[in-house]
């Protein structure tokens, strides 16, 4: 039978005593931003520091004393993992749980730590979704239970109970809810949540630009594989929606969008450096959307800020694309005449007085006239952009832009 309401509640009652009901909070800059009154749904300070914990607990509670004794196995990107391993500690099940090898091993030692030795964790494929056919392949073999990280009814339930804590906390339906989407359990959750409320909101579910399954399945009128995706979100980064999400989102009047990575980046930089808040870059999807929504002044907007599971030694790439996306950080190829002085001639002639120079590394020594150089540009506002090109153009040395588009970019991220 279709999920419905009922559900959901019932799932807020089972799980009532394994989860926090997260705050809902005001964020002072993003209401000063678009003139609405924005609240921040903090699923981030779960005991998992993720909202997945209530679609892994649902499942889990729900298991007959037989299937518990066999275990249980999952596949996750880290979060769901998380969840599973709390669970499965509490209710004293083993579970066997597949990552991708790109997890932070932040997410890792989490997961172990949260598992109490509950927990055999096996590195599979270097995609969500590669973990997740080599999971449902060893349930089949073995006869274990599998825990799906979204595509189960009883998982979407219990991802639901946010948006039924949403409602209660706020005592009115909002004006405009966004939730972050990967394989579609929140957004189908609090589909199933708001029921009838749903033509009363404004509910948009957003993606990360370089997985964008959830668009791709709206647009082929079914889930499809992208051949290829980003998986620097990695909370949010699956090739396909799931079947069961997506038979709850089609046809409802919810709206998709995407943000780019490098805008995530922003947005995770201004959460730590503004708020105080440390989110991972799945838990910043739904606040990096909301310059493009074209939010009201006065309307009531709920972001569900959905994990805070971020490895600090991600940060450096997170500065990194935050620099590109903003315009201001670029990269050269530039051929320096191997003679005294050229290297101060580009910095007096081409270099701005707030550009830096934040990569220098010759790339081929075999030329005794020129040296290549890969050169590393910061500059001080993308608005001094147009002018350092200019003055490129100007000077005698031959200079190419390395263009944030191309294969080589990749690998100075």
């Amino acid at each position: 039978m279709p999920l419905d309401l009922s559900d959901v509640q019932a799932a807020a009652q089972r799980i009532a005593g394994g989860i926090s009901m997260t705050p809902l909070t005001p964020s002072a800059r993003l209401s000063g931003t678009t003139g609405a009154q924005v609240l921040l749904k903090r699923d981030d300070l779960q005991p998992v520091r993720s909202y997945k914990i209530r679609g892994a607990l649902n499942l889990i509670s729900q298991l007959d004393e037989q299937q518990r004794a066999a275990g249980v196995v999952a596949a996750s990107a880290g979060n769901h993992a998380q969840g599973v391993a709390l669970a499965c500690a509490g209710l004293g099940v083993q579970a066997r749980i597949h990552l991708p090898s790109n997890t932070p091993r932040q997410k890792r030692d989490r997961v172990l730590a949260l598992g109490k030795g509950h927990v055999t964790l096996v590195i599979e494929g270097d995609t969500y979704d590669a973990a997740a056919a080599a999971a449902a392949q060893e349930a089949t073999e073995t006869g274990a239970t599998l825990v799906p990280a979204f595509d189960d009814p009883r998982v979407i339930a219990g991802q639901g109970t946010l948006m039924l804590e949403v409602l209660e906390q706020l005592g009115r339906v909002p004006d405009v809810i966004v939730v972050p989407v990967g394989g579609g359990g929140l957004l189908a959750g609090s589909i199933v949540a708001l029921g009838d409320k749903l033509s009363q909101t404004r509910l948009v579910g957003v993606e990360p630009a370089g997985a964008a399954a959830l668009r791709a399945a709206l647009d082929a009128g079914h889930p499809v594989v992208l051949p290829e995706i980003d998986t620097f979100a990695d909370g949010a980064a699956t090739k396909k929606t799931g079947d069961e999400t997506f038979s709850i989102i089609k046809g409802t009047q919810c709206e998709v969008t995407s943000v780019k990575e490098g805008a995530i980046c922003v947005e995770m930089l201004a959460l730590y450096q503004d708020d105080g808040i440390i989110a991972e870059p799945a838990g910043a999807l739904a606040t990096a959307a909301l310059p493009g929504l074209d939010i009201e002044p006065g309307q009531t907007v709920v972001c569900v800020l959905s994990g805070g599971n971020n490895d600090v030694s991600r940060y450096a790439e997170i500065v990194e694309r935050a620099l590109v996306h903003e315009g201001r950080k670029h990269y050269f190829l530039v051929e320096f005449p191997q003679e005294p002085g050229a290297l101060r001639r580009f910095l007096d002639d081409v270099l701005g007085p707030d550009d830096d120079i934040s990569l220098f590394e010759y790339v081929k020594h075999s030329n005794r006239e020129y040296g290549p150089a890969l050169v590393g540009i910061e500059l001080g506002s993308a608005a001094d952009f147009a002018p350092l090109m200019k003055r490129m153009q100007s000077s005698p040395l031959h200079i190419e832009r390395v263009p944030p588009d191309s294969p080589m970019f990749r690998f100075l991220l």
